[in-house]
């Protein structure tokens, strides 16, 4: 089943029926048993037409905070190291793949988050940007994964590159951040799981990659656990776990360029980098 918010409603969508759910994204982020509540209603509720899921869709988030895991992945761990060389902070990144404690960062609230078929953006004063196609946990606020999403973790590598503490600037700005097309209710996926992502640039696919789950080197539960250690999610929130796919040397997004993003069971993601 999935869950997607159209025209500020919350649908549910099984096969060839869907339904307008009663309980807000809150009421499912915040329940016990978020997936049970999700079918209770689903099962109760009317029906209504199947939205059109290729068109603009709303984030599926309300009130929950978006956290990011990095360095998840070898080639994350790479990709990390070669933009920080020359600033000598790569042995860093090295250390991060390498020690139990895994890098865990604020991403974006939900009013900052863009949906499906939306606009994203790059920094003006950034000079090698890139996205980063990932699997986004849907958790409630009991640490209970409930759901998953596709997340686009727009990040500027030159900034982040200069100094480690730019991190924030690098990754958290308007516009750096898309969630969609919806939530899968599913506590995990498989491992084979694949990953997909397409740069379209004037028609042409300018960049295109791949992953799988199995390259993850960290649980999807691992990551929740160290998120929710003394710290609280009364509204429960949303965890992009990290990156696998990340476009070769100093390539970077362009305006006008088409980011999508599949992730096998969960669909597609599509944004456009804004002028």
């Amino acid at each position: 089943m999935h869950l997607y918010r159209c025209h500020d409603q919350l649908l549910a969508v099984e096969g060839p029926r869907a339904v307008r759910l009663a309980p807000s994204l809150d009421d499912i982020f915040t329940s016990s048993d978020p997936a049970a509540l999700v079918r209770e209603s689903f099962a109760s509720g009317a029906a209504v037409p199947v939205p059109d899921v290729t068109g603009p869709l709303q984030p599926p988030v309300q009130s929950q905070e978006v956290w990011a895991a990095g360095v998840t992945y070898f080639r994350s761990r790479v990709a990390r190291m070669d933009e920080s060389k020359d600033s000598g902070a790569s042995r860093f990144y090295d250390r991060v793949y390498e020690e139990p404690r895994p890098e865990l960062f604020f991403k974006a609230t939900g009013p900052r988050t863009r949906g499906h078929r939306a606009g994203v953006r790059i920094r003006s004063d950034a000079t090698w940007n890139v996205p980063e196609p990932e699997l986004t946990l849907a958790v409630n606020h009991a640490g209970r994964i409930w759901g998953c999403t596709i997340g686009n973790d727009m990040s500027s590598r030159d900034i982040e590159g200069d100094n480690m503490l730019y991190l924030p600037q690098a990754k958290v700005y308007r516009g750096s951040l898309s969630l969609g097309p919806g939530i899968l209710v599913a506590d995990a996926m498989p491992a084979e799981t694949g990953i997909h992502i397409t740069i379209t640039r004037d028609g042409v696919a300018a960049f295109e990659g791949r992953t799988s789950l199995t390259q993850l080197k960290r649980t999807p539960q691992e990551l929740v656990d160290w998120l929710f250690r003394e710290n609280e999610f009364p509204c429960g929130c949303l965890l992009l776990t990290g990156t696998g796919v990340v476009p070769p040397g100093q390539w970077t997004l362009q305006h006008g360029d088409i980011i999508t993003i599949r992730i096998d069971g969960i669909g597609t993601l599509e944004n456009h980098v804004e002028p």
